[in-house]
């Protein structure tokens, strides 16, 4: 059981940074993304040119596959985005499955459509034991990475200056550039952010989850199961849920096999029985 809860919180913690950037851009900025995928999977390839063909070593790899997906993100923000912010809902899905199948054509052309896996170091391959607990090496290096990202991601949005100037160009934009706030900078950083976790995700997770380039599609529900339950008011709200929906992911599994997913949509439709506005959203929905 505790190696269950171990296992868990390990894909719990991976769902967050797979799926934070979503909720800063759909919570914060009051834009729907569900090209967000696209971005976890470029980082999970950029990892696998890196790493398996480059022979780069595999931290380092994890950096440049946040900077270089973060600047991608930053190219296309600044490029197509920029132009769909004041868009309806439902031109910006249309504008992002869109980018998702575009996505998913390009990488099947270059990469190939088989599953790939990276190479992580002997170093973090197998596992140890903890008072009975078995604790992969693998799966306690996601959760120390996830968690900084995490303590770090509250900080710069609760306690910083650019936090407080993002919330203030959300709310208004219109005071805020009276304000002296350069609007399309701020959203330009955040959206940049975002992309450049989405492909740190997407690098760490292509060793647990496989990476094809279906990727996007495959996981899209699971972003967007994250940001529903846990609401969109913070981050975290998103953060508690991914945990909550790791553990019911992997104990259902475990002790469901036949059943598959069928555990995770169960948790989210009660939840959104219970609270349409996400289990840990503040006040009534918007």
């Amino acid at each position: 059981m505790l190696t269950i809860l171990f296992d868990g919180v390990a894909y719990g913690m991976l769902l967050f940074v797979l799926a934070c950037g979503l909720s800063v851009t759909l919570g914060l900025m009051n834009f729907v993304n569900l090209a967000h995928g696209a971005f976890a999977m470029a980082g999970g390839y950029i990892t696998v040119v890196l790493v398996n063909r480059a022979g780069l070593p595999f931290l380092a790899g994890l950096v440049l596959a946040f900077f270089a997906t973060a600047a991608i993100g930053l190219l296309l923000e600044r490029t197509l985005y920029v132009h769909v912010y004041r868009k309806s809902h439902l031109d910006q899905v249309l504008f992002t499955i869109g980018l998702v199948f575009m996505s998913v054509a390009a990488v099947d052309y270059v990469m190939g459509s088989s599953q790939q896996f990276v190479q992580i170091p002997s170093a973090l391959q197998g596992q140890f034991n903890v008072l009975g607990v078995g604790v992969g090496r693998y799966r306690l290096l996601i959760i120390v990475v996830c968690g900084a990202l995490t303590a770090a991601l509250q900080f710069v949005l609760t306690a910083t200056r650019f936090g407080s100037r993002l919330r203030a160009a959300v709310d208004d934009q219109r005071v805020a550039r009276g304000l002296g706030i350069n609007v399309g900078m701020v959203f330009a950083i955040t959206f940049a952010a975002g992309s450049g976790l989405a492909g740190l995700g997407g690098a760490l997770g292509a060793e647990i989850l496989g990476l094809d380039p279906t990727f996007p599609l495959k996981y899209m529900i699971y972003f967007l199961i994250v940001v529903t339950v846990g609401g969109t008011s913070s981050i975290t709200g998103p953060f508690l849920a991914s945990i909550l929906l790791g553990i019911g992911d992997v104990a259902g599994k475990y002790y469901f096999p036949t059943l598959g997913a069928f555990v995770i949509y169960t948790i989210m439709i009660v939840v959104l029985i219970w609270r349409p506005q996400g289990l840990f959203a503040r006040g009534t929905a918007r």
